[in-house]
């Protein structure tokens, strides 16, 4: 069934404005995500997201339950349908269709990352529509249906994922719960690939076997300042002493790159200390990921200069999830004050669908009277 004119020209519109914000970033598409485990029981999760050469639409949404969803396809036709189970916040990018990131009311978290090079999706088969998912609509789908992480690694099989531009790339994804389970799933020729996130951590590509072997390269690295014991026996003019502290990580690579920010973001956590709450969790979750942040210019084609609305790949926003409590926070690139969506206020079975903006305002200081 061909889905009616209106909403074929919404979905071309979206995704060809999604293609051409993603397209100039390409070689650069960018988000770190990582997660905590408070000793408290609270488990958090929290991410970045760049990807765009200009401003994504971004926007705050409010989905109830026996929400009707129904999947884009290549050809313009309807895709699987579903209905939601559960409610969910999360954010959306460029149209209500595409959520990125989001927690459910059961405590399960998705969030998608870009994955390009390296991902690659079944080709579409009319005959399998009913059962065909797009790829920026696996997080609703996640969020609206299931309650578990195994819920959703037993149901992807399933699914067949599909691209609807070549030009935008593959994803990959992570789904986490409340009891502290995290996979990550990477599509790669046609297959899709289960991993149990123990380190917490996530970029982009190459996949996430490879960043995993990778952080052996980096096993010298601790905490504290490097060379200081060896030399104290030393007569005082051949001591050599650390220009600052922290140089027992000298070496950590601090690139934009995802590998580096990969590495850089799983140090960052394995030495920082064990979060007494969900709250302080956020916290630190956000405070780690300052150090992720890509500021506008440094990723971008030689000899161009941002002008006027040009992002290039820069950090547009960050989001935390609180699974235990149930809270979504988040800030942007323009107001670095952190907000929070209780969904335990919410009642899903009688909430209206909800759509907005992360920014009210353009405002980003807080005035004080002297």
């Amino acid at each position: 069934m061909l889905r009616n004119n209106n909403y074929l020209r919404f979905a071309v519109t979206a995704l060809a404005a999604l293609a051409a914000f993603l397209l100039p970033a390409a070689g650069s598409l960018a988000c770190t995500g990582i997660s905590f485990n408070a000793s408290d029981g609270s488990v958090v999760t929290a991410r970045s997201i760049e990807w765009a050469a200009e401003r994504l639409d971004s926007r705050y949404v409010v989905v109830p339950r026996g929400h009707r969803f129904v999947s884009f396809t290549p050809d313009g036709t309807d895709g699987m349908q579903f209905t939601s189970r559960y409610g969910f916040v999360g954010v959306r990018v460029m149209a209500d269709e595409l959520v990125v990131e989001g927690l459910n009311e059961k405590g399960l978290n998705a969030g998608l990352f870009f994955f390009p090079g390296y991902g690659s999706y079944s080709d579409f088969n009319p005959d399998r529509r009913e059962s065909t998912l797009c790829d920026f609509q696996v997080v609703a789908w996640a969020l609206s249906s299931f309650s578990t992480v195994e819920e959703v690694v037993n149901a992807i099989w399933d699914i067949n994922v599909v691209g609807l531009d070549r030009n935008v790339g593959a994803v990959h994804w992570r789904f986490a719960d409340r009891t502290g389970a995290q996979v990550v799933l990477e599509i790669v020729d046609g297959h899709p690939n289960i991993y149990e996130n123990y380190v917490g951590v996530l970029t982009n590509a190459p996949g996430f076997d490879w960043q995993m072997t990778n952080l052996g390269n980096f096993v010298n690295l601790r905490q504290g300042n490097a060379l200081g014991e060896v030399w104290k026996g030393a007569p005082e003019e051949m001591q050599v002493k650390a220009l600052s502290g922290g140089s027992g990580m000298l070496g950590l690579p601090g690139d934009p790159t995802s590998p580096s920010r990969f590495v850089r973001t799983a140090v960052y956590k394995m030495t920082a200390p064990v979060p007494e709450s969900g709250t302080n969790a956020v916290l630190q979750s956000f405070k780690i990921l300052e150090a992720m942040v890509i500021p506008i210019g440094i990723v971008r084609e030689p000899g161009t200069i941002p002008a006027g609305k040009e992002m290039i790949t820069s950090t547009q926003f960050t989001a935390a999830s609180d699974l235990t409590s149930l809270k979504f926070y988040y800030r942007t690139m323009d107001n670095s004050r952190i907000r929070c969506l209780d969904l335990g206020s919410v009642n899903f079975a009688k909430v209206k669908y909800r759509s907005i903006p992360l920014d009210t305002t353009p405002e980003q200081f807080e005035m004080i009277r002297l």
